[in-house]
């Protein structure tokens, strides 16, 4: 039966992916935010779902059927207030998806603390090229970002077919505090990468390590578990598992191994051997992996990697102007700052690269990883820091000094400027690129539109950069 579904916080990229889910099934969805930007509020918009701004307790009228309490909701909320007042049932993003997407289907899930988003886009797409052969493998998915070869985030598909879920390690709600992919119940999944991020909600790397434990520990005995031969931390996390595990990377000794790797450009190709078997491969080997595993044949899997496209904010070209090449990329951790630029670096090799860079995650807000952010951002040849997003929220002796990271480049002969804002930073820089510089914008937020306000102010100078 349809129901009036009201998901607060609606703007998080899983909660706009579940608000175009439950659209799908027939609910009416309304859904509000403080501060909506792409891409999720483009496709919010596109579906035809208003997003009331900012939060107030008149946006619960008429009065839902359920509300959905997105993470980042916190009490004081006039919303959520209300929504405890009246007892308005409530639930959370991840308990509905279980209950009403995942009985029945088989759950396969992409996690770890980096890579996730584009895995589990490869992973969806390789059953996407193999179900064009046959209906039974397309899939329903749940992306944590745009995937560009879908144009959207999510699907739904009717029956029993493969759903394919991004599994966060953040914490559910307010009321659960555990990890979101607790309630995916996986029947296979992938680890990336385990290590300490989200100093908000993790006391240290062993709290962080339970969690992935855990999820482990879910996948039944007939399951498997693809994980990453790099890590000691994986190995550790993988190491009671009651599943089949297949490890993958570089390792000789791995059932998955990349081998003969060449960089051309932005493309990059190896030969993927499975268990001393040669399967030849672009990209991806855990997503072909787990799909191979799976029964997924592998003309599919060849096929569609290398028609993969890419994920939204995930290095994705946002300009070229007058020979400056503008990208954005979702940056939340000193360790995906430092694999990106060392990837653009590659890709744009002889070019000036700039990065632009906004401490907005809950991790680069803490100065716990002051050292690594300096080590990632060093490999740029200048750097724009922006100033701590909401850092009043931080405690003072755990917040990130933005004049410490700016010493400690200067110190290593990396040219670094503190701006204020984006629209000091576009001040600031927008006069001095030249021909030829690459600008990588690094941000897992909106970053007061500097994606459009840079490229803008760009062109307004063409005559003085060309």
């Amino acid at each position: 039966m349809a129901k009036h579904v009201h998901l607060i916080g609606i703007c998080g990229t899983a909660m706009a992916s579940l608000a175009g889910m439950l659209r799908a099934q027939g609910h009416r969805v309304t859904g509000s935010d403080m501060a909506a930007y792409p891409p999720m509020s483009d496709q919010l918009r596109e579906m035809g779902i208003v997003i009331m701004e900012p939060y107030a307790a008149g946006n619960l009228e008429p009065r839902p059927d359920l509300v959905v309490v997105g993470n980042a909701i916190s009490r004081g909320n006039p919303e959520l207030e209300r929504v405890l007042d009246e007892r308005i049932p409530m639930t959370s993003m991840a308990a509905l998806i279980h209950e009403e997407f995942l009985v029945g289907r088989e759950s396969l899930v992409v996690c770890g603390t980096h890579g996730k988003t584009t895995t589990t886009s490869m992973l969806a797409w390789i059953y996407e090229v193999a179900g064009s052969r046959k209906s039974e493998w397309k899939p329903s998915f749940l992306i944590g970002g745009v995937a560009e070869n879908f144009g959207c985030s999510f699907r739904v598909t009717e029956g029993t077919r493969p759903f394919i879920l991004e599994g966060d390690e953040y914490d559910t709600a307010f009321f659960d505090k555990g990890p979101k992919f607790l309630h995916y119940f996986p029947d296979a999944a992938i680890l990336t990468h385990v290590e300490f991020d989200h100093a908000d909600i993790y006391a240290d790397l062993n709290t962080v390590k339970t969690a992935f434990k855990r999820l482990v520990n879910l996948i039944p005995r007939r399951g498997r578990l693809v994980a990453f031969d790099g890590s000691e931390n994986v190995t550790e996390c993988a190491g009671k598992a009651f599943c089949s595990v297949e490890r993958y990377g570089f390792a000789k000794d791995s059932y998955w191994q990349a081998v003969d790797m060449k960089h051309e450009g932005l493309l990059t190709t190896w030969t993927l051997l499975r268990g001393g078997v040669e399967h030849n491969a672009l990209n991806a080997t855990a997503a072909a992996a787990l799909a191979a595993g799976q029964g997924v044949p592998v003309a599919a899997i060849v096929e569609a990697l290398a028609t993969f496209k890419s994920v939204k904010r995930r290095l994705e070209v946002r300009a070229e102007v007058a020979g400056i090449t503008v990208i954005d990329d979702f940056a939340h951790h000193p360790t995906a700052i430092r694999e990106t630029l060392r990837a653009l670096k590659s890709a744009y090799a002889g070019r000036k690269l700039w990065a632009v860079l906004e401490p907005r995650s809950n991790t680069l807000r803490r100065n716990v990883f002051e050292r690594e952010l300096v080590e990632s951002l060093s490999l740029a040849n200048e750097v724009v820091l922006a100033s701590v997003f909401k850092s009043e929220a931080i405690p003072v002796l755990e917040r990130l000094e933005p004049e410490h990271v700016i010493d400690a480049l200067e110190t290593r002969g990396v040219p670094a400027v503190l701006c204020a804002d984006a629209d000091a930073i576009v001040a600031e820089i927008a006069p001095r690129v030249r021909a030829g510089d690459v600008v990588a914008i690094l941000s897992n937020g909106g970053f007061g539109g500097i994606y459009t306000k840079l490229p803008a102010a760009i062109a307004a100078l063409v005559p003085a950069v060309e």
